[in-house]
């Protein structure tokens, strides 16, 4: 029992009582009123006194401290970072400890045996190949992205077209091929039969649009979400080819939650969903991911 909720002790009040005559009244009138307030009793006058077991009076037992620790792809940082707030809330003694990457990195960490409860990945590629190692189980997907592009403010190079990242006076930046954004770029360049004038290949989206927005790169290839996150940062050249690469979110309960025991697996699977259930859902759609169903054909 919390303190806000423990029954309040109270002191039945000396006020109506007659008033003791004599010195030998007086002090025995003040030893009841000694004793009254010591014990306590109820507002009526029966009401039985307080229970001499302390039970009242205990402290509520703090809850224990837990830890869930979820890899998640760096283009979930700020829907993720949100939603362990609204975990932490609702699940006393409990600390979400958010670790994002690109998903190709976080799934060689978690196949070299660190420690993780839940692996959410940018692509069914990297989640395949952790599951098929029996390091997760069961994956979900719970949300879909597309790439767009991306310039500095001003479009200083003037790309227009999907075709203007081949010039060679364009300096592009693009996911490495084993991350899911660089494999949605491939697959989206080859689509369109364009060769991309790559001048850098990065870890993951996020380092993506560093480079842009610092105006390393005349453009690069991110995520829509990434996109729309950047605002004024960036100016958006929309363009069809990249709807030929839809990349599909999966999420998965990682063998370690099980290896703890069932109450950390129960803690692992309430995280998963929240992230596939109405409130996560929300959080996704609003951050500009597309719906899971959206890959169903």
């Amino acid at each position: 029992m919390s303190a806000s909720a423990r029954p309040r002790t109270t002191t039945r009040t000396t006020a109506s009582r007659r008033r003791a005559r004599g010195a030998l009244a007086a002090l025995g009138t003040a030893a009841l009123v000694a004793a009254l307030a010591a014990c306590g009793t109820g507002a009526d006058a029966g009401d039985d006194a307080a229970p001499s077991d302390g039970a009242t009076d205990a402290a509520s037992t703090p809850a224990e401290e837990r830890t869930l620790t979820v890899l998640a792809a760096a283009s979930l940082r700020d829907v993720f970072t949100d939603l362990a707030a609204d975990f932490e809330a609702e699940h006393d003694g409990v600390t979400v400890a958010l670790s994002f990457a690109g998903s190709a990195d976080l799934g060689d960490q978690i196949l070299a045996g660190a420690p993780a409860d839940v692996f959410a990945s940018a692509d069914e590629r990297n989640m395949t190949r952790v599951v098929d190692a029996g390091d997760a189980s069961d994956p979900v997907a719970f949300a879909t992205n597309t790439l767009t592009i991306v310039t500095p403010p001003g479009n200083p190079a003037g790309v227009e077209t999907f075709a203007d990242l081949a010039r060679d006076d364009v300096k592009v930046v693009v996911c490495a091929p084993e991350v899911p954004c660089g494999g949605a770029t491939d697959t989206v360049a080859e689509a369109a039969g364009v060769t991309i004038h790559r001048v850098s290949e990065e870890a993951n989206v996020t380092d993506v649009l560093a480079k842009v927005t610092s105006g390393e790169a005349d453009a690069g290839l991110v995520y829509v979400t990434d996109a729309t996150l950047a605002g004024d940062d960036v100016d958006v050249v929309d363009v069809p080819e990249t709807d030929a690469a839809l990349n599909v979110y999966p999420i998965a309960l990682v063998a370690a939650a099980e290896e703890a025991g069932p109450e950390q697996v129960e803690l692992a699977q309430a995280w998963i969903d929240l992230v596939t259930g109405d409130a996560g859902q929300a959080a996704l759609a609003a951050a500009g991911f597309g719906a899971p169903d959206a890959a169903t054909p």
